[in-house]
Formats: structure tokens, C-alpha cells, sequence
């Protein structure tokens, strides 16, 4: 009768695998680490851009993308032109605008804490006058106090975006800001405006109040447009035109949503070289997991020849050695994937994103380390698989 040896189910595989790992703990703690780090990396780099890119449409989406920003454009010798005093009624007479709002750039102008402070230290921030309809228009929100009431844009009242309130160091409605040479109240500041980053850096102020006290011309520097959803275009192709019909070449329009999709889109190109540089580390803890196997295997040739010797096939040595490195590589695979998305859920938090690791990302980063180390195990456990009974118990 011939005896057949016995074969190995996944389950004996996977003991085996285990046992091998549980008896050097720390070499298969660092070499886990290696994989850990490299799929974290990749983890928290596709966490990461989806999360800002999820922000991204949760602002689209809030903000819409109606909006349109008419300004000045340059002429042939490189001058800026002047927008018409009546360039904002006139754009309300487009059928598809809904509203439009302008604000002023006052550029004489400056505001401080008191009348105290140098006058070069203002802090980049613009004095502009202020249509009342401008957050209604820019889809704006007030974070403390109110906005310029249109019956009291008159008033020396001012409102500061946010990061104008930062610079200042004012936060509170109440305190009264030196601005243009004469004292104003401060009656609200407002929170970020994604498609309007030059408000966020303004002391806003009524529009009549700004030809009462600054002597503001009237002439608007910027024009923001709200059209329907489905007329954008439409209105965009003939907002120069209206705006301006004695010289439309000199008028400048675009859309704000289209510079969040641009960052969006370069956002992404960075994101493909970071993965990049995470599928470099990881390749490096492949190389470290395929250096424990060989290791392992010179350390083991005892045992390896004692169960050649009870009748092990060379066919199970091998596949006990790529069960460890497959284990090792999972144990990397699932740490790394749990503190890439630790970290992309903490990044968010702080940005105050919404937290979005897409599921492939995850599930790819775990079957990256499986091959990883299916392929670092192959040499190590043909290697093992191919030394003789009585070559291994000789020793080294």
C-alpha cells in the first residue's frame, strides 16, 4: 500500500502561518509597520482629497453655481476700465438675472482699531461700499450681529468678513472701528464666503454712506450676478455687453464655482503624485517583508528539515511560508487602512469637512499588501520548499 501525505487545508495553512509569526513578535511587529505605513499613506492621501473634494460640492451645492462676477477688464495699454454707475439696474433688466448686487472698492481708504495705529499697518484689508442686497446675491451669512439694512446704509455702520475681523482682532457687534478718517460702528461680521474670498478681507460699509462720508463716486468695481440655474451661460455670453455697452471689450466676467472646480481639478493631479510616494513606501515595507522571510527561513532550517524528514512535501513548506507572508502583509493591510482613515477623519475634523474614504480605497490598499506579499513570500518559500531532509538538519 503507499502512504500519501496528508494534505493542508486553508485552515492548517493558517495556523501554520500564525504559528511561525506568534514566535518573533517584534520582527513581525516592524515588518507589519512597513506595510502599515505605506497603506496609510495611500489611505489618508485618497481620504483626504475625497473628503476636500466632498466639501467642494457640499459648497457647490449650498453656494449653487449661478453666480457670476462681473468687473472691470483692461484696455489695449493694460489700464483697468470703470464700470457705468448704472451698470447693476441695468443687468437687472435681464430677463433670466434673478438679482445682482455691487460692492465699491474705496482704495484711499484704511481701517483700524483706533486712530491711534501707523497708517501702513491696516493689514491688507479693502474698504469697499456695499449694496444691501449683497448677501442675499453671494448667498452670504452673518456670524454675529446683522448685516447693513438698506434703510440705514446711510449710517456710519460697517460690517467686517471674516478674515478682516481676524486681523483686527474684533468680533463682537459694538466696538466702533476708525475707518476713512472718522469713526463707524460695528454692527455684524460675517462667515467665510467660499465664492467671494475678496469679502473676506473687506470692511463693508452702505453705499451711501460711503458717498456721504468718503466720497465714494459710485461707480461699482465688482458686480455679483445670480441667473437661473439653466440661463448661466446665456446671461454670461451677454453680460459685457449690458454692463458696459459702450465698451464691452473692457468688461471682465466669470464664474466663481469655476475656480472651486479648478482647484478641484488640481487637487487631484496632486493627489495621483502623493499616492505616488505611498505606493513607494509601501513598496519599501515589501521589500522589508520579503527580507523577514528569507531570514526566517535560514533561521528555521531545522525545522524545516525535521517535517521534510516526517514527510512534509516541499509543496507544503512552501505554502507555510507564503501563509506567513500573506498573514504579515494582512496585519499591515488592516492597520495601515484603519490609521489612514483615523487620519483623514481627524484631518477633516479639524478643517471641518465632511469625513469620506471611499470604500475602494480601503479595499484596494488591503489587496495592494496581499499581492505584496504573496509576491515578497514567493522566493523565501521556494527557497524552503527546495532544500533536502538532510541539508536542513545539517544546519548552516
Amino acid at each position: 500500500m503507499t502512504l500519501r501525505p496528508a494534505r493542508l487545508t486553508p485552515a492548517d495553512l493558517f495556523r501554520l502561518g500564525s504559528t511561525g509569526l506568534r514566535t518573533r513578535p517584534l520582527r513581525v511587529f516592524l515588518s507589519a509597520l512597513g506595510i502599515a505605513i505605506g497603506v496609510a499613506a495611500m489611505v489618508a492621501v485618497v481620504g483626504i482629497s475625497s473628503s476636500s473634494r466632498a466639501e467642494v460640492d457640499r459648497r457647490l451645492d449650498e453656494l449653487g453655481t449661478n453666480l457670476l462676477r462681473v468687473a472691470p477688464g483692461e484696455t489695449a495699454g493694460g489700464d483697468l476700465t470703470r464700470l457705468p454707475k448704472e451698470a447693476v439696474p441695468m443687468i437687472e433688466r435681464v430677463g433670466p438675472v434673478e438679482q445682482a448686487a455691487a460692492i465699491g472698492v474705496l482704495p484711499d481708504a484704511r481701517v483700524y482699531r483706533n486712530e491711534h495705529i501707523p497708517a501702513g499697518r491696516s493689514g491688507s484689508i479693502q474698504v469697499a461700499a456695499a449694496d444691501a442686497g449683497l448677501l442675499t446675491a453671494l448667498g452670504a451669512e452673518v456670524r454675529t450681529g446683522r448685516w447693513l439694512p438698506a434703510a440705514t446704509t446711510e449710517y456710519p455702520a460697517v460690517v467686517l468678513g471674516a478674515k478682516a475681523a481676524q486681523r483686527l482682532d474684533v468680533h463682537e457687534p459694538g466696538q466702533r472701528l476708525w475707518l476713512g478718517g472718522r469713526w463707524f460702528a460695528l454692527v455684524g461680521v460675517l462667515r467665510p464666503v467660499p465664492l467671494a474670498p475678496e469679502i473676506d478681507t473687506s470692511a463693508l460699509i452702505g453705499w451711501q454712506a460711503a458717498t456721504t462720508y468718503q466720497r465714494f463716486d459710485g461707480h461699482a468695481s465688482t458686480v455679483y450676478v445670480r441667473a437661473r440655474e439653466d440661463r448661466v451661460q446665456a446671461v454670461r455670453d451677454v453680460l459685457a455687453a449690458t454692463a458696459n455697452p459702450a465698451r464691452p471689450g473692457g468688461v471682465a466676467v466669470s464664474r466663481p464655482s469655476d475656480a472651486l472646480a479648478a482647484r478641484e481639478a488640481a487637487e487631484s493631479a496632486l493627489t495621483g503624485l502623493l499616492l505616488g510616494l505611498g505606493g513607494v513606501a509601501l513598496l519599501v515595507g515589501g521589500v522589508g517583508v520579503g527580507n523577514t522571510m528569507v531570514i526566517s527561513v535560514l533561521e528555521r532550517r531545522p525545522e524545516i528539515g525535521l517535517r521534510r524528514a516526517l514527510g512534509a512535501t516541499s509543496g507544503q513548506i512552501r505554502g507555510q511560508f507564503v501563509a506567513e507572508s500573506l498573514l504579515l502583509s494582512a496585519l499591515g493591510g488592516l492597520g495601515g487602512t484603519f490609521l489612514g482613515t483615523a487620519i483623514t477623519g481627524g484631518y477633516a475634523s479639524v478643517r471641518g469637512w465632511p469625513t469620506a474614504v471611499p470604500l475602494w480605497a480601503a479595499a484596494a490598499g488591503i489587496a495592494v499588501t496581499l499581492v505584496i506579499g504573496a509576491v515578497a513570500g514567493l522566493y523565501p518559500a521556494v527557497r524552503a520548499g527546495r532544500l533536502a531532509p538532510t541539508q536542513a538538519l545539517a544546519g548552516p
